[in-house]
C-alpha cells in the first residue's frame, strides 16, 4: 500500500482525542463506538469469555463492567456540574437585570427631574431679571436725552456694513489724494512721483484729518440745543473753512516753488502766502488747490454721517440696542436651553422605557433556556443510561461468543442509571405576571414624568415672558421669540 505511514498520521489526525462527537450542545452525544474502542470492550470480553469469566453464578459486574459503570457515573457528576455551572451563570444575568434597582432609581429620577428643571428655570429668571433691569435703564435714559433735546425722530445708527463703507471712503480719499498730489509735486522731486507721494504723504493726511476733525467734533454741535454748542459749532465750521483753503493754498505754492529751488521752500511759501495768496502762477497749481479742497469736502462730509448728527444720540441709542440685544438673545439662548434639557431627559426615558421592555424579554428568554437547559441534562441521563447498556450489550455479545459455559444471569438484565434532578433556586425571582404589571406601572410613571416636564417647560417660558410684564410701560415685542 502506498504511502502507508502518511496514511497512518492521516488516521491519527482524524481521530477526535475524546470519546464525544464534535457538537456544540451543552451536553455533547457520546461517541458510542469511539468509547467502545477506547475501553477495548470486544477484546475484554473476548478474552472473558473464554476464560468463562464471570463465572455461571455471578451476581455482580466484572472489573470491565464496572469500568463501563464508572465512566457512565463520572459523565453524569460532569455534566451536572456543568449544569450547575449554567444555572450559576443564568442567575448571575438574572441578578445583573436588577428590575428592583432599576425601579428605585426611576422613582429617584421622578422625584428629582421636576425639582432639577425647575431649579435651572429659576436661574434662568435670575439672570434674565437683571438684564431687563439694565434694558430699563437703557430705555429710560433714552426717554430722558429725547425729552431733554426735544427730538422726536429715530437716531441715526449706521449699520456695520455702512459704517465699514464711511472708513473704507476715507481711506480711499487719502490714497487717491496721496496719488494724485504725488503726481503733481512730482514736478520738482528730485525722485519723480514716488518722491512727491512722499512728500504730499503729510498733506493728505493733514488736509483729510482735519476735515474729519472739524466736522467730527466740531460742526456737529451746529444742530445742539443749546445756543453756546451752537456757537461753538459755528466758530468751528468757519475754522475748517479757514485752515481746508489754508492748507489746499500752500499746498498749491509749495508745487510752485519746490520746482524752483531745491532748499527753502517752506519759508518761500510763507512769503508767498502773506504777499500774494492767490497768486499761482500755473493751472496745475490751481487743480491741485480745487482737487485738495474737493477731497476735504468731501471727507467733511463723509465725517459728518459717521454717526448721528445730533451729539450724543448715537451712543444712546446704541446702548439701549446692545441692552436690547443682551437681554432678548439671552432669553432665546434660556428658552433653547431649555428645550435641549427637555428634549435630552424625554429621549433618556424613552430609552428607559424601552430598557425595561427588553429587560423583561431577556428575563422571560433566560428562564426559557434555564428550564430547556434543565431538560437537556435530564435528556443526557437517559442518553448516558443507554449509552451504558450499549456499551455492556458489546462487551457481553463479545464474551457470549468466546464462553464454553452458560453466561451469567444478570447478563441478561439492563442498567439502570440513578438519576441526578436538577435543582432550580428560585425564590428570589420576579413572577413574569407581578413583573409585567410593574413594568408596566414604571411606565406609566415615566411617561407622566414627560408630561410634567413639558408643563414645566411651558411654565418656563411664561415666567420669561412675564418679565416684560414688570415694565409695562416699555414694549419692546420680544413675546413672539419663543
Amino acid at each position: 500500500m502506498r504511502f502507508e505511514a502518511l496514511n497512518r498520521i492521516w488516521e491519527t489526525a482524524r481521530e477526535t482525542s475524546h470519546d464525544f462527537r464534535a457538537s456544540t450542545d451543552v451536553f455533547p452525544v457520546v461517541d458510542v463506538e469511539k468509547l467502545g474502542t477506547t475501553l477495548s470492550l470486544k477484546e475484554q470480553g473476548a478474552a472473558n469469555g473464554s476464560l468463562n469469566r464471570p463465572g455461571q453464578s455471578a451476581q455482580s459486574l466484572d472489573e470491565t463492567e464496572q469500568r463501563i459503570i464508572a465512566w457512565v457515573e463520572a459523565e453524569k457528576k460532569s455534566s451536572y456540574q456543568v449544569l450547575e455551572d449554567q444555572f450559576q451563570t443564568f442567575d448571575s444575568r438574572l441578578r445583573n437585570l436588577d428590575f428592583e434597582g432599576q425601579f428605585g432609581l426611576i422613582r429617584q429620577a421622578n422625584a428629582s427631574s421636576v425639582s432639577d428643571f425647575k431649579a435651572e428655570v429659576a436661574s434662568g429668571v435670575d439672570e434674565l431679571h437683571g438684564l431687563r433691569r439694565n434694558l430699563k435703564t437703557a430705555e429710560d435714559e433714552m426717554v430722558d436725552f429725547k425729552s431733554r433735546h426735544r427730538l422726536q425722530r429715530a437716531a441715526k445708527v449706521s449699520s456695520k456694513a455702512a459704517w465699514g463703507f464711511k472708513v473704507a471712503l476715507i481711506v480711499f480719499l487719502i490714497l487717491i489724494e496721496m496719488v494724485m498730489n504725488g503726481s503733481f509735486l512730482a514736478k520738482g522731486s528730485e525722485q519723480g512721483i514716488v518722491g512727491g507721494v512722499t512728500e504730499a504723504a503729510a498733506f493728505a493726511f493733514l488736509n483729510i484729518g482735519s476735515a474729519l476733525m472739524f466736522s467730527f467734533f466740531c460742526v456737529r454741535f451746529l444742530v445742539h440745543r443749546s445756543f453756546f454748542l451752537k456757537l461753538l459749532g459755528l466758530f468751528g465750521l468757519v475754522a475748517y473753512v479757514a485752515v481746508a483753503l489754508a492748507i489746499n493754498i500752500a499746498l498749491a505754492h509749495y508745487r510752485e516753488v519746490s520746482a524752483t529751488i531745491l532748499t527753502g521752500a517752506g519759508a518761500e511759501v510763507m512769503q508767498r502766502l502773506k504777499a500774494a495768496p492767490l497768486g499761482l502762477q500755473e493751472l496745475n497749481s490751481w487743480m491741485l488747490f480745487a482737487v485738495g479742497l474737493m477731497f476735504s469736502l468731501f471727507a467733511f462730509i463723509d465725517g459728518c454721517y459717521l454717526t448721528d448728527p445730533y451729539p450724543g444720540f448715537a451712543g444712546v441709542q446704541k446702548r439701549l440696542d446692545a441692552a436690547r440685544s443682551n437681554y432678548i438673545d439671552r432669553k432665546l439662548d434660556l428658552i433653547d436651553d431649555l428645550r435641549d434639557i427637555r428634549d435630552e431627559h424625554n429621549g433618556k426615558i424613552e430609552e428607559i422605557i424601552r430598557d425595561l421592555s427588553m429587560r423583561r424579554q431577556e428575563t422571560a428568554a433566560i428562564i426559557a433556556h434555564r428550564a430547556r437547559t434543565a431538560g437537556l441534562f435530564i435528556e443526557h441521563q437517559n442518553h448516558l443510561e443507554r449509552t451504558a447498556n450499549t456499551l455492556l450489550t458489546v462487551y457481553r455479545e463479545a464474551n457470549r461468543g468466546t464462553r464454553a459455559e452458560p453466561e451469567p444471569a444478570y447478563f441478561s438484565s439492563g442498567y439502570q442509571l440513578e438519576r441526578l434532578m436538577p435543582v432550580l433556586q428560585t425564590g428570589e425571582e420576579w413572577d413574569d405576571k407581578v413583573l409585567g404589571e410593574r413594568i408596566q406601572s414604571a411606565q406609566a410613571e415615566l411617561t407622566q414624568q414627560i408630561k410634567r416636564i413639558g408643563d414645566e417647560f411651558e411654565s418656563a417660558i411664561e415666567k420669561y415672558h412675564k418679565l416684560d410684564n414688570l415694565f409695562p410701560e416699555s414694549i419692546i415685542g420680544t413675546t413672539q421669540a419663543a
